[in-house]
Order: structure tokens, then C-alpha cells, then sequence
């Protein structure tokens, strides 16, 4: 009892230093002013269909893999192992898409050790210039990824905490960058069957990056001379798209089979206008789960002033498959929408193993 109890005591201290230094580093927030001004907005696309399905309004109680996005103290509730696998039709008919995989593996009894790897795919665009803007010289693909390594820890039944560190890539065919990032997040649970969940996560804070490469330069001839001469010019740096999520959800247990969860969260961004969020899923069974929620900013339903592509609803549908002699482990299919103007939404579908 007193190692226990002494465990606790360490996990709330923790827990504590952890929510201070959100709380501060909400501080330095933007506002919407900055809009435009951050790069690797990469980062902001959540890539994870069932938290796609009511537009992660369910920050506050996120569990697995799918944690390494929304609030990364989830991972933690990996019971043993879980691998997932989401494809994304980022913005149907633009021809982006968005592939993610996720490994989460527990690690002695109260820690989880998850890797998450985020690719985007843009097809072949045709190379112009100024000379031929039409094209005709050939195609070119750019690439956008990040790679994500977690550690998350249950600190007591009720406090759960966690860190990511992310790498961050893109790049052309002349022109590239490369950065790193770190999440930090913390849930609580409550409530006298923890039906009760607070969260709070701080996202995308490090340093700011710059583009470099052979395409930032240029040659000519010297004037009146044969000789060439090149002139390299430098990139600005451009900070991340920090963001903070701060969210609460209450599970609504009306008999063995039934579940309700209402669920909201607040986001607030560095470079864009906060957000606030708010979802519902019904449960049936643990087996079929349907969802939905809305994303609400300033100005989301006015098509003249919105600055997002998204216009607020979503929805999603779960279909989990227990076996094993306890039926504590499962295979689901995950898909989830988000209504966007223009184009015709975003369609993710993923495929889960927990075992």
C-alpha cells in the first residue's frame, strides 16, 4: 500500500510539472493575425480515421496508437500490443493522399512505447518556369512525412502522462527541410466508474526550420566576362504550427450494452483561429460504434470569410471484432468524414489490431 501509494504521489508530481509547462506554453499562443505565416502545417492533419469521425472532440479520452496525434498520454492505454493502418482521400479530388501507420507496445507494467510514421502523396506535377510555364520539361512528386516516437505511462488508474518526439521532412525536387518537433500531453479519470475524463496536450513546440537547397540559387555570367558565377539566396525561417488541446468527455453507461460519450475540446492555435469542438458517439456492445461532431471558429459558416477548408460536421463508424478466450483482443475497421467547401471532404479508413 505505501509503494503504491508513493507511486501516486511521484505520478501527480509529474503530472503536475507537465500541465505547468502547458499551461505556460499556452502563454505564448498567437492569434489569427499570424495566419499564413507557420510552415510543416503537415502537422495539423490528423491522419487517424475513429478520431477523424468527430473531429477529435475526443481529446480527453483518446486511447492507443491513435493518442500519438491528439494527446499522446492515450498511447498509454495500450493494453499489450496494438498496430493500426489508415489511408486518407485528403480533400477528395485534389489527388492527396495520406497513409499512416502506428505501433504501440507496452513496456513492464505501466509503461507503452508507440512509433507512428505519416506519409503524403501528391501525385507527379509538371515542372514549369518562367521561361515555360506551360511545362513540358517532365514531372516532379513532392514529398511531406514525419516519423513520431512515444513514451506514455499510467502514473496511477487515473492519471496517465506522455512525451512524442516527431521528425519532420519535406521536400522537392531541388528544395528541402528538415526539422524536429515535441508533444506533451496528460488525462485524467474520474467519476465512480471513470466515466468522467479531462485532457490537456500541448503539440508541435521546437524549433523553426528553413528551406535549403540547389533550388534556392541561381547562375549567370559575369558582366562583360565568360565566367560563371552563382548566388545562393536563403530561406526565411518559418516557426510550427504549436497548438494546444484542452478536452473533456463524460461517458454516459446506460446498461451493459449501451454507451453514450459526449465529448469536447478546445483547440487553441498559434497561427490560426481557436477552435472548439463537439462530438457524440453511441456504443453498442463495444462492437459498433457511430459517431459524429462539430468543428466550430469564427466565421466557419460564412463561405466569403471562413479560413478553413472545413465547414464543421463530421462522422465516422466503428466495427470491432473480438476474439481470444477472453475477447479482450480485436480487429477493427475504422472510417471516418469531414465536410470541406471546397472539394468533397476528407475519407479515412483504417484497420486496427489490438491484441
Amino acid at each position: 500500500m505505501l509503494k503504491k501509494m508513493r507511486m501516486m504521489n511521484a505520478g501527480t508530481r509529474i503530472v503536475a510539472g507537465l500541465g505547468l509547462a502547458l499551461v505556460a506554453g499556452a502563454a505564448m499562443a498567437g492569434n489569427p493575425d499570424r495566419a499564413g505565416s507557420a510552415g510543416a502545417t503537415q502537422l495539423l492533419v490528423n491522419p487517424w480515421a475513429r478520431s477523424s469521425g468527430w473531429a477529435l472532440a475526443n481529446s480527453a479520452m483518446l486511447k492507443g496508437v491513435e493518442g500519438m496525434f491528439g494527446n499522446v498520454a492515450g498511447l498509454a492505454h495500450v493494453r499489450k500490443t496494438e498496430l493500426l493502418f489508415t489511408s486518407t482521400r485528403w480533400l477528395e479530388g485534389s489527388g492527396v493522399k495520406v497513409n499512416a501507420v502506428g505501433f504501440g507496445q507496452k513496456l513492464g507494467e505501466s509503461g507503452v512505447l508507440g512509433i507512428s510514421a505519416t506519409t503524403f502523396s501528391f501525385g507527379e506535377l509538371p515542372v514549369t518556369t518562367v521561361d515555360q510555364p506551360e511545362g513540358g520539361m517532365g514531372t516532379f512528386s513532392p514529398t511531406q512525412a514525419n516519423i513520431g516516437l512515444a513514451y506514455s505511462k499510467a502514473f496511477s488508474n487515473s492519471i496517465y502522462g506522455g512525451l512524442l518526439v516527431r521528425v519532420i521532412s519535406e521536400s522537392i525536387a531541388n528544395v528541402r527541410t528538415s526539422g524536429i518537433c515535441f508533444d506533451a500531453g496528460i488525462q485524467y479519470v474520474t467519476g465512480p466508474s471513470d466515466n468522467i475524463h479531462f485532457g490537456i496536450a500541448l503539440k508541435n513546440v521546437g524549433p523553426a526550420m528553413h528551406f535549403s537547397g540547389d533550388g534556392m540559387s541561381v547562375q549567370g555570367l559575369l558582366l562583360g566576362g565568360d565566367k560563371t558565377m552563382t548566388l545562393e539566396q536563403r530561406s526565411a525561417d518559418f516557426e510550427l504550427p504549436s497548438m494546444m488541446n484542452i478536452g473533456a468527455a463524460y461517458d454516459i453507461n446506460i446498461s451493459e450494452l449501451h454507451r453514450v460519450t459526449v465529448a469536447g475540446t478546445f483547440s487553441s492555435n498559434s497561427f490560426t483561429r481557436d477552435q472548439f469542438i463537439l462530438g457524440a458517439e453511441y456504443a453498442f456492445k463495444k462492437m459498433i460504434h457511430v459517431r459524429g461532431g462539430y468543428l466550430y471558429e469564427k466565421n466557419v459558416t460564412n463561405s466569403d470569410l471562413r479560413e478553413t477548408v472545413f465547414t464543421g460536421p463530421s462522422a465516422g463508424l466503428s466495427v470491432d471484432f473480438p476474439f481470444g478466450e477472453e475477447k479482450k483482443s480485436a480487429i477493427a475497421i475504422d472510417y471516418g468524414y469531414r465536410a470541406t467547401n471546397p472539394f468533397s471532404g476528407v475519407h479515412s479508413i483504417g484497420v486496427r489490431l489490438s491484441l
